[in-house]
């Protein structure tokens, strides 16, 4: 089992590296950059109190953060885009990149489960 300390900077790390991929995901469309930008916060909340309070009071997308994490759910419009984007995703992958049919069920499960629980978040109006 590793030190407290190495596991506190792997997990740094890790956030770090999930932050880098959300901004990716902020220019590219194909990318997703919410799941990128809630798992760091989850990594950064075990590792770093320095920079989850950095992530959460960030300008860009501190605010939904923020919301997400206290409860306060999300806005519908970014409740319908995520589902958009993950269904588009799901059927762009499942025709294109899939061949296995146990591969396609994966997915279809994935995004099930993902569209089960923005569904379930409270509605934030703006």
């Amino acid at each position: 089992m590793a030190s407290p300390r190495v596991r506190r900077l792997i997990l740094t790390a890790c956030g770090l590296l999930c932050v880098g991929l959300a901004v990716i995901g902020w220019i590219l469309p194909v990318v997703p950059a919410t799941p990128f930008l809630l798992l760091a916060a989850w990594l950064f909340a075990r590792s770093s109190p320095r920079l989850h309070r950095w992530l959460r009071g960030n300008r860009l997308f501190g605010r939904c953060l923020r919301d997400y994490e206290d409860g306060r759910g999300l806005p519908w419009t970014w409740k319908a885009g995520t589902l958009a984007i993950i269904w588009g995703s799901v059927a762009i992958s499942a025709t294109f990149v899939a061949q296995a049919t146990w591969m396609r069920l994966l997915l279809a499960a994935v995004a099930l489960g993902v569209s089960w629980h923005i569904l379930r978040l409270p509605t934030r109006r703006r």
